[in-house]
């Protein structure tokens, strides 16, 4: 999957909005005021990759699967993994873990955080 690709389907996401809050290369991916998604637009290896919130069981799964999979940059838990965009894993899965994320950061939220989520439209 190529970065517009991947920038376009994060856009998609109900109430997702895109913002570079830490510097002009990280391009942070939000909904409700959360992260969902980072990563480097201008890597030092060449290799586009974004975290992503996980599942941790399911992060050991997918990192064991995927040589594209990996723990998530910048973090020191089984929470985040960075998926490489141009890799072993499939754009369809590259779309799965995105919403996977996003529904990892809804049920975080207060109940009433979730309900005012759940009603917004999708523009």
């Amino acid at each position: 999957m190529n970065i517009e690709d991947f920038r376009d389907y994060c856009l998609s996401i109900k109430g997702a909005t895109e913002s570079f809050p830490f510097d002009e290369n990280t391009l942070v991916f939000k909904v409700m005021g959360k992260m969902f998604a980072y990563g480097s637009i201008s890597p030092k290896d060449g290799k586009l990759s974004f975290s992503m919130k996980c599942d941790p069981d399911k992060s050991i799964d997918l990192r064991e699967k995927y040589i594209g999979i990996t723990k998530g940059k910048h973090t020191t838990s089984n929470l985040w993994n960075a998926v490489y965009l141009e890799s072993d894993v499939p754009n369809l899965l590259i779309k799965e873990l995105v919403q996977h994320s996003v529904d990892e950061i809804i049920k975080k939220l207060p109940k009433v955080k979730q309900t005012e989520y759940n009603n917004l439209n999708n523009e």
